[in-house]
């Protein structure tokens, strides 16, 4: 069933961040920081993955994902949706039901036997592709799999992802620089308003994440490994 009908985005990004909350996907510690895939600190990280687990959030977020590509891209923008190895694939396979649309993924590289493919499923030139992944950071393994999109002919134009940072002023205009424009239901500021009002950690670690919020080059530099 295709969704048409929920709540403005402020209030999508206030549910999503609370159910982040709720199943413990969201992750904060300012004395000891997580070790980022780019080998710096940072006193935040969320695991976007659990939301497999839980059937009644799933449908929810999946439903507001749905709607908010409908909304800001419209009713008849796609002909595939594509999901990223690996986080992708699920939350893509659960919209491209939504909008009874193709389901296709994109592997991070060519598996390296066989036909040595990027892309599984059926793709073919000329049709619009949606790109799902669970979050974006800056934005930078999206155009990856934007890029093997575009090899096989069809066009990708949009990404839509549960999660947002949304603490790299560049990254929109990064996307948008390779024809790209990001839909996303929430970012860490929604999920430390939730936070703050449920008083889901102490007031130290939300104050401290609130400083890495507002300036995490800074945040990393003074405590990255010598």
């Amino acid at each position: 069933m295709i969704p048409s009908t929920y709540p403005p985005k402020e209030e999508i990004a206030r549910l999503t961040a609370r159910a982040l909350l709720e199943i413990k996907a969201v992750h904060f510690n300012a004395e000891t920081p997580f070790t980022l895939a780019s080998g710096l600190p940072s006193p935040t990280y969320i695991d976007c993955r659990k939301l497999i687990s839980y059937p009644r959030i799933r449908s929810t977020l999946m439903d507001f994902l749905a709607v908010t590509v409908l909304r800001e891209a419209g009713f008849e923008a796609f002909d595939n949706i594509a999901g990223g190895e690996t986080a992708g694939i699920p939350f893509a396979a659960l919209v491209a039901e939504r909008l009874a649309l193709p389901m296709t993924y994109v592997r991070k590289k060519p598996k390296g036997y066989g036909r040595n493919a990027r892309i599984e499923g059926a793709m073919t030139p000329g049709q619009r592709v949606l790109l799902v992944e669970d979050l974006t950071t800056d934005g930078g393994s999206k155009l990856s799999f934007v890029e093997a999109i575009r090899e096989t002919g069809a066009t990708c134009g949009h990404t839509a992802v549960i999660f947002y940072y949304g603490i790299f002023p560049d990254t929109e205009a990064k996307l948008g620089a390779h024809g790209v424009r990001l839909h996303h239901l929430c970012t860490w500021w929604d999920v430390l308003a939730e936070a703050r009002a449920q008083g889901s950690f102490d007031d130290k670690t939300l104050a401290e994440v609130e400083r890495f919020l507002k300036a995490p080059r800074a945040w990393q530099d003074a405590r990255k490994p010598a």
